[in-house]
C-alpha cells in the first residue's frame, strides 16, 4: 500500500508540476476556437468545461483502464512504474498535445494532422488504419456487453441488435443530445466506484507486494510454466489506458471541437488522462491483492480460476464490487462492463464518421451525408462481429489485434508532435523520448507476438533495438535537413 500511495500523489505532481511545463511548451492563448468559430449545432458545439471533462474522461476510459489494469496487475508492482511514468510522461502529453493541436488546425482529426507533419503518403495511410481501428473498438464493445445483458433477459443477439441501434443514433445525432447529457453521469459512476474502492483499500490496508521488494514479472515466478509474457514488451501492450493509448488521439478531436478557449486544455485533456491513471492505478492495486494479497480475498474459489491467474477481468469487477460495496457496487460493477464499453464503441463510430467525412469533404449537416457514411461503417462492423461469433477465440483475436493498432497509433501521433514542435522551434524531448520508446515497444512486441511473427526472444530483443537506433537516426537526419534549410 505504501508503493500504492507515493504513485497517486506522483500522478498527483505530475498534474500540478510536468501538466504545467507542458502548457507552457505549447503557449495557449486567447485565439478563436473551432468550436466559436464553426460553431454548427451538430459537431461543433460550445460546451462547459466541466462537461466537457467528463465526457472525454470517459470517451477516453471506458473500461480500458479497469481491464488492462487487472490483466497488467498479474506482472506485479511494477504495473506501478507503467502506470505512474506512462501517464505523467506520455499519455497525457500525448492527450493535451493532440487536443490541442486539433484545436489550432480548426478541429482536425488525426489522419488530417498526421498527413500535415508526417506528410501525405503517412496521411493515406492512417486514415485506412485509424478508421478500421475505430470500427475494430466499436465492434469488440458491442458482444461483451451483450452477453452480460444476456445474463438479465433475452437474447444475446437481440441486444447487440440494441446497442448497436443505439450506436446508429449516437452517431448521427448533435454531440449535445445524448453524449452531451448522459456521459457525464456514467463518468460520475466511474468516478465514484474507484473512489470507494480505494477509501475499502484504505481501511483494509493489505499486504501487497511492494516495488523495492518485488520489481520483477511476479506472474511469471507463480505460474512459470504458464504466465509466460515478459514485462518488456507485454506490459506495455497490455495496460494501455491509463498509461498511453493512441485511439485518445482519436478523442481528443471530438472535445477540441467543444472547448470555449484553448485555456482550458490541460485541465480537460492532460487532467483527465491523469484522472484515468489513478483509475489504472486503484484497480491494479484491487488486482495486486487479488492475485498476490496477504491475507488474500479468497477468490480463487471462482470457476475457471487458479490463484486468480484465469479469472476474466469482468468477473473480477462484478465479484469486488459486489462484495466490498453492496447493491450499489453491483449498480456501478454493471454501469462499469456494460454501459462504458458501449460509451466507448459510440464516440468510436463517432470519430470514424468525422475522419470520413474530413477526408470526402462532406458537409455532416445534411442527414442523408451522415447515412451515406455510416451505413458502410457499420455494415464493416457487423461482418466483423459475424465472424467473431463464428469463430471460438474471435473476440481474443480481435482484442489482441486491437491492443497493437491501438499503441502503434500512439507512436504516429507522437512523432506527429514531434515533428510539430520543431517547426514550431519547442522543446521537442517531451514527444521525442515517448516515441522512441513506444516505437521500440511496438516493434518488439510485431517481432515476439504469436499474433505476428513470433521468433525466439534472441531474434526479437536485437530487432527490436535496432528499430530503436533507425528511427533515432531518420530523426537526427531529418533534423538536421531541417535546420539547414530553415536558418
Amino acid at each position: 500500500m505504501i508503493s500504492f500511495t507515493l504513485s497517486l500523489v506522483a500522478l498527483l505532481l505530475g498534474y500540478l508540476l510536468y501538466g504545467r511545463l507542458v502548457e507552457r511548451i505549447f503557449r495557449p492563448d486567447n485565439r478563436v476556437t473551432p468550436a466559436v468559430s464553426k460553431a454548427d449545432g451538430l459537431d461543433y458545439i460550445v460546451l462547459p468545461g466541466w462537461k466537457i471533462f467528463m465526457i472525454q474522461f470517459l470517451n477516453i476510459a471506458g473500461t480500458g483502464p479497469i481491464f488492462g489494469a487487472i490483466m497488467g496487475a498479474k506482472f506485479g508492482p511494477v504495473a506501478y512504474l507503467w502506470i505512474v511514468l506512462g501517464c505523467i510522461f506520455a499519455g497525457a502529453t500525448h492527450d493535451y498535445l493532440s487536443g490541442m493541436l486539433s484545436m489550432r488546425n480548426e478541429g482536425a482529426g488525426l489522419p488530417e494532422l498526421i498527413g500535415k507533419y508526417l506528410g501525405k503518403t503517412t496521411k493515406s495511410l492512417m486514415l485506412v488504419f485509424t478508421v478500421l481501428l475505430l470500427i475494430m473498438v466499436g465492434t469488440v464493445f458491442v458482444y461483451s456487453p451483450a452477453e452480460i445483458l444476456h445474463s438479465i433477459g433475452g437474447g444475446t443477439m437481440m441486444w447487440v441488435g440494441i446497442i448497436f441501434a443505439y450506436y446508429i443514433i449516437a452517431t448521427m445525432l448533435p454531440i449535445d443530445k445524448i453524449i452531451g447529457k448522459v456521459y457525464p453521469l456514467f463518468a460520475f459512476s466511474l468516478l465514484f466506484m474507484a473512489g470507494a474502492l480505494m477509501m475499502v483499500l484504505y481501511v483494509k490496508w493489505p499486504q501487497l507486494p511492494e516495488l523495492w521488494s518485488h520489481l520483477y514479472n511476479m506472474g511469471a515466478e507463480a505460474q512459470p510454466e504458464k504466465w509466460t509474457d515478459a514485462i518488456f514488451p507485454a506490459l506495455f501492450i497490455t495496460i494501455a489506458c491509463g498509461a498511453i493509448s493512441g485511439f485518445h488521439a482519436t478523442q481528443s478531436p471530438l472535445m477540441a471541437r467543444c472547448v470555449k478557449s484553448e485555456r482550458m486544455g490541460r485541465p480537460i485533456f492532460y487532467g483527465a488522462m491523469i484522472t484515468e491513471g489513478v483509475v489504472a492505478l486503484i484497480w491494479a492495486t484491487v488486482a495486486s491483492w487479488f492475485f498476490y494479497g496477504d491475507p488474500t480475498p479468497g477468490y480463487e474459489l471462482i470457476a475457471g480460476a487458479h490463484k486468480g491467474f484465469y479469472t476474466s477481468a469482468p468477473a473480477v469487477v462484478n465479484l469486488v464490487c459486489n462484495d466490498w460495496l453492496g447493491v450499489v457496487g453491483a449498480i456501478l460493477a454493471m454501469l462499469g462492463v456494460v454501459a462504458a464499453p458501449i460509451t466507448s464503441g459510440d464516440t468510436a463510430f463517432r470519430s470514424a464518421r468525422l475522419i470520413v467525412a474530413e477526408w470526402l469533404k462532406l458537409n455532416q449537416r445534411p442527414v442523408m451525408n451522415r447515412f451515406y457514411i455510416c451505413i458502410p461503417m457499420f455494415g464493416i462492423s457487423v461482418a466483423m462481429l459475424i465472424w467473431q461469433i463464428e469463430n471460438p477465440d474471435g473476440f481474443n483475436t480481435i482484442w489482441q489485434y486491437f491492443g497493437f493498432s491501438n499503441q502503434a497509433l500512439s507512436v504516429f501521433t507522437l512523432w506527429t508532435l514531434t515533428v510539430y514542435l520543431v517547426q514550431e522551434k519547442k522543446p521537442f524531448i517531451i514527444t521525442l523520448i515517448p516515441a522512441l520508446f513506444m516505437t521500440t515497444v511496438c516493434s518488439t512486441f510485431l517481432f515476439i507476438s504469436k499474433q505476428a511473427f513470433h521468433l525466439p526472444a534472441s531474434v526479437s530483443y536485437p530487432m527490436g533495438g535496432a528499430c530503436f537506433v533507425v528511427a533515432l537516426v531518420w530523426f537526427c537526419l531529418w533534423y538536421r535537413k531541417y535546420q539547414n534549410n530553415h536558418q
